[in-house]
């Protein structure tokens, strides 16, 4: 399944550059100006999904390794049940 997430993300970006540079030789026409705001848009839908699972489940701890992740993302771990304390 992540295999071809990864095919149709980069599909995405592949017409996405396409697009980029269709823009700046010739121009897009407004079917295809609105499909490049489509595929921005889920790009980085995609992307903000990503980042947000990674911060979601980071644990930060100091020198001496003591834990020091913040109380709100403590908070977000436990409502999703991936801590215990």
């Amino acid at each position: 399944m992540t295999e071809k997430k990864d095919l149709e993300s980069q599909e995405r970006i592949k017409r996405i550059n396409e697009l980029a540079h269709k823009k700046k030789t010739v121009g897009l026409t407004e079917a295809e100006r609105l499909e490049q705001e489509k595929l921005r848009k889920a790009y980085l839908d995609n992307f903000k999904k990503g980042f947000r699972s990674q911060i979601e489940t980071l644990r930060v701890f100091d020198k001496g390794g003591k834990e020091v992740t913040p109380e709100k993302v403590r908070e977000i771990q436990r409502k999703k049940g991936l801590r215990e304390d």
